[in-house]
């Protein structure tokens, strides 16, 4: 049955990692916030002003103000003024967006509890509130507080091209089959790469995780806390990782969950994610075929499904098909709409629904799910996650490679996964015209002499593969990395549902009970 409009826009914001909420600009609280010296020591030295979190801004997602919290509760936000170069604490300052929301036992209160949502990109403003339902356990005695990164939402965000350029980028053909193809692929990269460094300028160069990491610190100083308390997802664990790194001594009580691995350069991490979404997808067609009929798609077995979405991709290749209004559904947009529902086995549903519509020619639900993964709302504006994305692990990664070279590695990316193998592979020249330089070739984790952190990996999870916790918790360093396994699916343990996993990360944030490395949660 075809979705609704209604439908269709209700599922955008289900789908979108990114949920609505919001945090002023610096303008409405500059009057009101003690104005730091420029130094490192002045910086730390400042006066937040906590103010109502109005609507959050175009870049952060749109939306609405965030809803009270349980008991009528607000939400506070606030700016850090923080240096736009940590190398040079003492020159030009930019500004980040924060919101919190204070603890309910204040006299058992620990400190704050810093979340990073992953991305690199993600709204830390607006998902704090889109997921605060699953932490108010932990709000009994922490207060929760998120932020912007640099390059994101409201803190001076990198934006590349205009929501209609944008349109017409995400239903390029990012699997080009022939020369000509590659040309448009890379002209087109090279115009989102000049968009970028239009956009941001001299901040560019310093939009990098290292900078964030350091961020955090000023950060932890600024709220009071002598340690960082910090919750990571997905990327946030290696935002995390590298505040490990550099401060392992103001480490308080961390989890990283849905854990990115610490080794895996451009390349290895490509690979990885192809094989993680195959994995996913091997499992949602198990989960149809163990249906019977009650299952929409054509196929008794796990490889005759997976010969239908292949043979649906190759032929939207060939020819797209009727969308949303006047937007038609690519192979590029319906792997995408495949991959996004993948991050959660709560909407293997619409998967199942989106590839039959698809079929049967109305590709409204894949276009749905690829503009949540884009970031586009109902109303056809585009947030900035896919920018800071790109501005981030170009910055992070010294790698470059061009077409050619991707193309050389298609055979590999192929063999990992037949789906989504041409596209992680392509993915590769994603930089490859990149206006900065990039600074690792992996990040150093190393955190010899930090607390306890608790490393939880899933092993379903499609986009940061259970391999990376174990990689996570080897360098940290002994002692550090404790490890728990989530056995089930999707991007992520402790939203999932699982009691165990909740258990065992509240037990240690609220109460700091450390369990045993190794645990295992089903």
């Amino acid at each position: 049955m075809p979705i609704s409009a209604a439908q269709r826009a209700a599922l955008l914001t289900a789908t979108t990692v990114l949920l609505a909420a919001g945090c002023s600009d610096g303008s409405d609280n500059a009057a009101d916030q003690t104005k730091p010296s420029g130094t490192a020591a002045g910086l730390a030295a400042q006066k937040l002003a906590w103010a109502p979190c109005p609507a959050p801004s175009a870049a952060e997602g749109g939306g609405t103000a965030p809803s009270p919290l349980p008991g009528g509760a607000a939400w506070e936000c606030s700016f850090l003024q923080t240096p736009l170069d940590w190398s040079v604490p003492e020159g030009e300052t930019i500004e980040l967006a924060l919101i919190r929301a204070r603890a309910r036992d204040k006299d058992r209160r620990i400190g704050s509890l810093v979340f990073n949502f992953g991305g690199p990109g993600g709204s830390g403003v607006t998902g704090l509130p889109g997921f605060a339902k699953d932490y108010e356990t932990l709000r009994s005695r922490f207060d929760l507080v998120s932020f912007d990164p640099r390059g994101v939402g409201r803190s001076d965000p990198v934006e590349c091209l205009t929501d209609k350029e944008l349109d017409a980028y995400y239903a390029l053909d990012f699997t080009p089959d022939d020369e000509a193809e590659e040309l448009t692929l890379s002209d087109a990269q090279k115009k989102y790469a000049t968009g970028c460094d239009k956009d941001a300028g001299p901040a560019l160069p310093h939009v990098g995780t290292e900078n964030a990491a350091r961020d955090m610190d000023l950060m932890r100083q600024v709220l009071g806390d002598d340690k960082l308390h910090y919750f990571g997802i997905s990327y946030g664990t290696e935002l995390g990782g590298v505040y490990a790194h550099l401060f392992p001594k103001n480490v308080g009580r961390a989890v990283f969950d849905a854990v990115v691995d610490p080794d895996a350069g451009v390349e290895d991490g490509a690979l990885g994610q192809a094989k993680g979404f195959q994995l996913a997808l091997d499992n949602f067609a198990q989960d149809c075929v163990d249906r019977g009929d009650e299952c929409t798609l054509p196929g008794s077995t796990v490889a005759e499904i997976e010969t239908f979405v292949i043979d649906l991709l190759t032929s939207l290749d060939k020819e797209p098909i009727p969308g949303i209004g006047e937007r038609k559904l690519t192979q590029t947009q319906a792997t995408n709409g495949i991959a996004q529902a993948l991050y959660s086995k709560e909407y293997w549903t619409y998967l199942e629904q989106g590839l039959d519509d698809a079929d049967g020619g109305d590709g409204g639900l894949l276009l749905t799910l690829s503009d949540s993964m884009n970031g586009r709302g109902p109303n056809g504006s585009y947030s900035n996650i896919q920018a800071a994305n790109a501005a981030i692990n170009c910055v992070d990664f010294k790698e470059r490679y061009t077409l050619g070279q991707a193309k050389e590695r298609l055979g590999q990316f192929r063999e990992a996964s037949p789906v989504f193998g041409d596209f992680m592979g392509w993915a590769l020249s994603s930089c490859s015209q990149w206006p900065v330089a990039g600074t690792w070739e992996h990040p150093d984790v190393s955190a010899p002499d930090a607390a306890p952190i608790l490393v939880v990996g899933n092993t379903g999870d499609p986009a940061t593969p259970y391999e990376g916790a174990r990689s996570m918790v080897k360098a940290l360093g002994e002692g550090v990395g404790v490890e728990l396994t989530y056995e089930g699916e999707g991007h992520g343990a402790y939203n999932s549902g699982s009691a165990c996993v909740k258990k065992a990360v509240d037990a240690y944030l609220l109460d700091g009970k450390v369990p045993a490395s190794g645990t295992v949660c089903k």
